[in-house]
């Protein structure tokens, strides 16, 4: 089956911050691997049940982690891959994960 992979509001923003941070020393490199988790995360759209789901994070809650820096947040909705949060650089996952979806 394939899925339709959006991206909440949320994952959004973390996408710009993630890209703020790292062009603080390279905009090209910030802009590549912007790029490639794009690009990652659209493969979610054939697997998307590849990632553990992590029910203490919600229910339905998966993860995927992207070149060992990014854990994805996501989760399964009719025929929707829906990404609720990228978190960079082992940044704590809130608990208010769980009331964002």
């Amino acid at each position: 089956m394939n899925y339709r992979v959006v991206f909440s509001v949320f994952a959004e923003d973390d996408l710009i911050g993630i890209y703020e941070f790292i062009a603080k020393d390279s905009p090209s490199r910030a802009l590549s691997f912007v790029q490639r988790l794009r690009v990652q995360c659209g493969t979610l759209k054939t697997m998307a049940a590849r990632g553990p789901q992590r029910e203490g994070l919600g229910s339905g809650v998966r993860i995927m982690v992207f070149e060992r820096r990014v854990t994805v947040a996501y989760h399964i909705k009719n025929e929707q891959v829906i990404i609720l949060r990228l978190f960079y650089a082992g940044q704590n996952i809130p608990s208010t994960l769980i009331d964002e979806h």
